[in-house]
């Protein structure tokens, strides 16, 4: 049975997604909370119109991104989205979030809350 699972786990490994020393993450957690007033958590729904993330924060390539975010407002029927597309840069995590105008309508602006390092994460650079 031991050789058997010996044998079969590199199949199991073929499904995971590797990344390498450099990456940048999306989370549409608040960093600071309570700080700026009418500023939700926002959902990520999309970057470059792929969806359904495995896992949280969302593991993505440093470069330019088009990022779909879909508001939290509590009370509100039915969901706003907003798009905004972001340059990441690399071993960042940004904190996405969504800005209201006020309280009583469902607009709002795609906002970084914060922006910080990513321990862990080395930037690798071309040989020369």
């Amino acid at each position: 049975m031991r050789k058997w699972l010996v044998l079969l786990s590199p199949l199991f490994l073929l499904g995971c997604q590797t990344w390498g020393p450099t990456w940048s993450e999306l989370s549409g957690a608040r960093y600071y909370n309570l700080t700026t007033l009418h500023r939700l958590p926002a959902v990520i729904v999309s970057v470059d119109d792929q969806g359904a993330f495995p896992s949280r924060p969302i593991k993505v390539e440093p470069g330019r991104h088009e990022i779909r975010l879909q508001g939290t407002q509590p009370g509100w029927k039915g969901a706003t989205e907003e798009t905004m597309v972001l340059t990441l840069e690399p071993c960042k995590r940004y904190y996405l979030n969504a800005q209201y105008e006020n309280s009583i309508q469902p607009r709002f602006t795609p906002v970084v809350d914060y922006v910080e390092n990513i321990a862990g994460c080395r930037i690798v650079t071309a040989a020369k």
